[in-house]
């Protein structure tokens, strides 16, 4: 086997490549200046879907000129297309890429956070074969097909059913809050496989191409005003054998694989949910309006601060472990819960520092555009289990404290009050 290449030696290839192919950002020659540079409105809203496909082609560019190079799978296995090199090698490309314009990848992020180590961990070779090197060259774009109307937190209730039919399963029921279901090729989806086993053992999972005919998708307006979510209905769709993952009603464990990803992909993708919101970005909102000396506005704003650093690290310590080798454990629980607290106090800090500004439209830079992330917020409460989940998660699985005891459907709620009364 050949000595693999040295990180500085990847390093300078990689910085070569983007150098030929893409342009330094001017913001990382120059401060944030309050008013200047992009406005909050093109950080913050949610585009139309005519325009969500124009950024989703040039999307699509970038990422096959990163895999035709040989950057779109650094860490993946060659037989699919990656380059067999180590997450360290990851990270020094990511550091790099960071520093150019480049469009929005953020298209991909499910499919390749959550999808693809799903298809690489449980799926046939011809699955393998058939999508992940295109997934990771950006021809293929997948989403995730778990939650539906009566199915939410309590995952495993989920009733869309898989029945078998010779080599083929015939899938019909409804999904619901389903990203980029409009924009995507393909899906990873739970059925009930069988009704007669516990809820838990009788589901199965597939991979459903959303081109196929009895797929029906529709948005889902969000009080945001846009629609990144869709309900999606399958009308006695069919799905060969071979594109089942995991066994035959074990599709549970493969739902824990995908969810584990999709927790450290929501939790860690972004070192505890600064991103945009940065404490820059707050102090010279404070210090437009005047308020930047005030004690207790300077107080909420280290408060929001300290909390992001002290996410960070734990998220560090939880991708270490994964670095290593170690499956995502109750640890990205505990940073998808972070990201959400912190989007929250985000939210209702920059909510008290501009008031009226951020529900009526004035034309000012900087003030009514929060509006959007505010109205977002609530969403990212949801996504990927909700905060009351990962709070059982943490109970259960990080402090050991006993599971609730659940709801006892024999017995009526009227007799459970007198019974707790009467002791």
């Amino acid at each position: 086997m050949a000595d693999m290449q040295s990180v500085e030696e990847f390093r300078d290839e990689a910085k070569s490549f983007l150098d030929a192919n893409a342009e330094l950002r001017d913001s990382d020659d120059k401060p944030f200046v309050w008013g200047e540079g992009d406005d909050d409105v093109s950080l913050f809203e949610e585009i139309d879907r005519d325009v969500e496909l124009e950024l989703l082609e040039k999307a699509k560019q970038w990422r096959a000129t990163r895999f035709d190079n040989g950057y779109g799978w650094i860490t993946g296995p060659a037989e699919f297309g990656g380059r067999d090199l180590t997450s360290a090698h990851e990270r020094a490309y990511q550091s790099l890429e960071s520093r150019y314009a480049l469009p929005n990848m953020g298209f991909f992020g499910i499919g390749l956070g959550m999808v693809a180590p799903t298809i690489l961990a449980h799926a046939t070779d011809e699955v393998k074969q058939a999508y992940l090197e295109k997934m990771y060259r950006g021809d293929v774009v997948g989403c995730q097909l778990f939650s539906e109307p009566g199915a939410g937190s309590d995952l495993a209730s989920l009733q869309t059913k898989a029945e078998r039919d010779g080599d083929e399963w015939i899938i019909t029921g409804q999904k619901v809050w389903t990203s980029g279901a409009h924009y995507s090729d393909i899906g990873e989806i739970i059925c009930r496989s069988d009704s007669d086993l516990p809820k838990h053992k009788g589901l199965t999972g597939f991979v459903v191409d959303m081109h196929a005919p009895g797929v029906e998708i529709r948005p889902l307006r969000q009080m945001t005003g846009g629609a990144s979510f869709n309900e999606v209905f399958f009308n006695e769709v069919r799905v060969p054998d071979s594109f089942r993952l995991g066994d035959v009603n074990q599709g549970w464990t493969v739902a824990l694989t995908t969810l584990m990803n999709e927790r450290a992909s929501i939790g860690g993708g972004s070192g505890g949910g600064m991103g945009l919101a940065s404490v820059t970005r707050l102090a010279e909102l404070c210090r437009h309006f005047g308020i930047i000396d005030d004690p207790i506005v300077r107080q909420k704003m280290m408060d929001v601060y300290i909390n992001f650093q002290v996410s960070r690290y734990t998220n560090q310590r939880a991708m270490d472990k994964i670095k290593k080798g170690q499956l995502p454990g109750p640890e990205m629980s505990i940073a998808k819960l972070s990201l959400t607290n912190n989007l929250w106090r985000t939210a209702n800090f920059v909510a008290d520092m501009l008031g009226p500004r951020i529900i009526a439209d004035t034309g000012e830079w900087g003030t009514f555009a929060w509006g959007q992330f505010l109205l977002g917020v609530p969403g990212m409460k949801v996504a990927g289990g909700t905060d009351e989940v990962m709070k059982n998660i943490v109970g259960e699985r990080v402090l050991g404290l006993p599971k609730d005891p659940g709801i006892d459907s024999t017995t009526a709620f009227r007799d459970l009050r007198v019974g707790t009364q009467a002791n």
